[in-house]
């Protein structure tokens, strides 16, 4: 449960080796959040115990890796109960999990797309409404979604990505309406191209931004009631713009 200022006292990160995921953790942790368990392939992994200490020495008092596989369906339902019950209460899971995948891989063989599809929009349909049964059994809680400014129009460079974005958005928002009343909620976060491993090697796209800093705007638009956040902010009217542009012109433009 928050505390009396509204602080997350506990969080569960599903893609718990996201440095993304790992930056909004510590920052929770700043602000109080004392119980943190990340969901990761490989609980034992030196760069998972390195982020439990990491986390431990910031001031988490609890922290614990667990195995959790967003491709593997048939078992969220047993990890993430488990976590629920042994922790007693969740107040906010973050889905942030995804595979960004190069397209040109993707052209060549369909069977890669397939696996990236299957991580970045059906393991989070799966962990996001096990969630939400939780969350309507505890009474509150929120779900943030790790989506994309890619999910508001992909471009021909990261269709496969921008289009498993786009349905895990979709999904995201139509399951925020369907928690109205019940005390959970859906925080949708819009990052744009993030300085990170995932992205090492690309040309960075305007308005690039660090983890640490969509970090500070989660936790910025957390505390303010947010249902979506963009990170940086400017995209939101970047965007507002660029999902209605004609389609010829949207091809010279996101050919950049």
């Amino acid at each position: 449960m928050r505390d009396a200022l509204g602080a997350v006292q506990s969080v569960l990160v599903l893609g718990g080796s996201s440095e993304i995921g790992l930056a909004i953790t510590r920052r929770l942790v700043q602000d109080r959040c004392r119980t943190v368990v990340l969901g990761v392939r490989e609980p034992d992994a030196g760069a998972t115990r390195a982020a439990v200490d990491d986390l431990r020495r910031a001031g988490a008092t609890s922290v614990e890796a667990v195995r959790f596989d967003a491709c593997d369906t048939a078992t969220h339902q047993a990890v993430l109960d488990d976590v629920f019950e042994r922790f007693g209460d969740i107040d906010l899971v973050v889905v942030a999990f995804g595979v960004l995948g190069e397209q040109t891989d993707f052209d060549t063989h369909p069977a890669h797309a397939v696996e990236a599809v299957q991580a970045n929009y059906v393991g989070a349909v799966s962990a996001g409404l096990v969630t939400a049964d939780r969350f309507r059994q505890q009474g509150h809680g929120t779900l943030l979604v790790l989506s994309s400014v890619a999910a508001e129009r992909p471009r021909r460079s990261n269709y496969v990505y921008g289009s498993s974005k786009a349905g895990l958005d979709a999904f995201a928002q139509g399951l925020g309406d369907a928690l109205v009343g019940t005390g959970g909620r859906v925080v949708v976060v819009r990052p744009g191209f993030v300085h990170s491993r995932m992205t090492e090697g690309m040309a960075a796209q305007p308005f690039a931004t660090t983890p640490d800093a969509v970090a500070e705007a989660v936790v910025a638009g957390l505390q303010k009631g947010r249902e979506i956040i963009w990170a940086p902010g400017i995209l939101r009217w970047v965007f507002a713009v660029m999902r209605h542009l004609p389609r010829p012109l949207w091809r010279i433009v996101s050919a950049r």
